[in-house]
């Protein structure tokens, strides 16, 4: 006879935080999120690699791509390069992030000379930027011959079809610097000479980077920014159960620092062998994240087979539909809690503490405080960071509002067969993901901070000042369909609203 669990699962929605006795020393500048994202002895050793806030990105290719590693690690979490590339491109990614120098950006607003206003003016809109680099092949690496800025042109009075040669500010005009300069020197030459722009060039004239006035001070403001040893960012990458002898050691040349499983259903043969070949290979050197399950078993098996932390979650992604077309899935919350007490009973056994990531449910920001309250040590999020400006898509005009692109692993579009490969033939049988739009939202750091500062208040509010400090004293209520309508703005007439009729 089949099992039947006893209770209904249930979604992050359907629960709400109690508040706690909160002393004067709950404040949110006193909250720290640091939490480990590696297996490790609890209470015997430091964890080896742990993140300065709980957030991950999610292995896809509407939302992990290098300048999402860069921004994200720069606030301190990680990012998940997306596998569903050929192994070079991934790789190539990897090794980018890892090279990237904080405050050296590469110029992506460029144009060559025989260009006119009008494409400049075009460039601007497309890109946002105002500084475009003149190069003599229109390339981001080609010879700098001269830079445009808003102050050398006047739409008003020239002529859309104006060389961009003839209004450029040309390089013999140009304060630049060798690409070997630091980024102390490059910021004191900036302010030596009233710059809001340093151009880096090699030997040949090549341009290499830019250094902005503008990015000093948020250089200044990144003190959680999440470094390896030789003070580069930390970026993690995703793997499939197929072709991992090729990628594993494609992306440790490349630099990565931890690897993640990129299943749809992680509880299987197919990720054991992965983990069990990675650990024949390199022993416990090399860093992989196994998943998704839902339930203790599924933990337990990631778990023993040698993980080195275990994702959550089935269907409960945004642009998932796997639970429309197979039935399979769980309520995220059940799934996190019944997990988490999975992780605890393995580690009285074992001495070794398994984080584990809650991927998916998280609709609202407080969502994301009660997946840490349920257990979960991280989160790794799609939706979320598909809107903001490092995501990969397009941005684009529907219907009168700026939306970004986003699109499931699972569809048609992602033809991402290996996530859901269970030994078969090598093709999507039929589509678990959606193709979708969602409301573009700005930058990754404006939004991460206003996120994580909701995250810190309501700690606050339970009595907390730790992630490991919420899991041990939150106070968490089930709800009732009233009471989240309660929750809301009811019985009133919205301003906006009212000013409509």
């Amino acid at each position: 006879m089949a099992f039947y669990f006893s209770e209904p699962s249930h979604t992050f929605g359907e629960y709400l935080l109690v508040p706690g006795y909160s002393s004067a020393e709950c404040i949110p500048a006193n909250v720290s999120l640091r939490t480990p994202l590696v297996k490790f002895r609890k209470g015997r050793e430091e964890c080896p690699l742990t993140m300065n806030i709980p957030l991950t990105s999610a292995i896809m290719q509407s939302v992990s791509g290098e300048k999402m590693a860069i921004a994200l690690a720069r606030e301190g979490g990680i990012s998940f390069i997306y596998g569903s590339q050929t192994v070079e491109e991934e790789a190539a990614m990897v090794a980018r992030v890892k090279s990237y120098k904080a405050g050296f950006v590469t110029s992506d607003s460029n144009i060559g000379p025989d260009a006119t206003l009008s494409d400049i003016l075009e460039l601007k809109e497309r890109t946002g930027h105002s500084t475009v680099a003149v190069t003599s092949d229109g390339t981001a690496t080609g010879e700098l011959v001269g830079i445009v800025t808003s102050r050398d042109y006047r739409v008003s009075r020239m002529s859309p079809e104006t060389k961009v040669r003839d209004f450029m500010t040309k390089f013999e005009d140009l304060v630049t610097a060798p690409h070997t300069t630091t980024l102390k020197e490059a910021n004191d030459i900036i302010w030596d000479h009233k710059l809001n722009s340093l151009p880096l060039i090699d030997e040949n004239r090549r341009l290499r980077y830019f250094v902005f006035r503008k990015d000093y001070d948020s250089h200044k403001e990144n003190q959680s920014e999440l470094l390896d040893a030789q003070k580069r960012y930390i970026v993690g990458a995703g793997i499939n159960t197929r072709d991992y002898e090729e990628r594993v050691p494609a992306l440790l040349e490349a630099g990565v620092d931890v690897l993640c499983i990129d299943s749809s259903e992680g509880f299987s043969e197919w990720q054991s062998r992965t983990i069990q070949w990675i650990r024949q290979k390199y022993g416990d050197t090399v860093k992989v994240g196994a998943g998704n399950v839902v339930d203790r078993d599924g933990f337990l098996f990631l778990a023993r087979a040698g993980a080195d932390f275990v994702k959550i979650g089935i269907g409960g992604g945004s642009i998932c539909i796997t639970r429309e077309q197979k039935g399979i899935g769980r309520g995220q919350a059940t799934a996190v809690i019944e997990v988490a007490k999975a992780r605890d009973e393995y580690f009285q056994e074992t001495g070794i503490y398994v984080p584990i990531c809650s991927d998916g449910g998280i609709v609202h920001d407080y969502h994301m405080t009660l997946a840490l309250a349920m257990g979960a040590d991280f989160l790794m999020l799609g939706r979320y960071f598909s809107r903001f400006d490092e995501s990969p898509t397009a941005k684009v005009l529907v219907a009168g509002s700026y939306m970004k692109e986003y699109w499931g692993e699972g569809s048609n579009r992602a033809r991402n067969w290996q996530r859901y490969d269970l030994g078969g033939d090598k093709k999507l049988s039929f589509e678990e993901g959606v193709d979708s739009y969602v409301p573009y939202a700005g930058s990754l750091k404006d939004n991460v901070g206003v996120s994580l500062a909701k995250v810190r208040s309501t700690m606050c509010n339970c009595g907390v000042l730790s992630i490991p400090e919420l899991q041990e004293k939150a106070k968490i209520t089930l709800v009732s369909a009233t009471s989240i309508v309660e929750g809301g703005s009811h019985d009133v007439l919205l301003k906006d609203k009212a000013a409509a009729r």
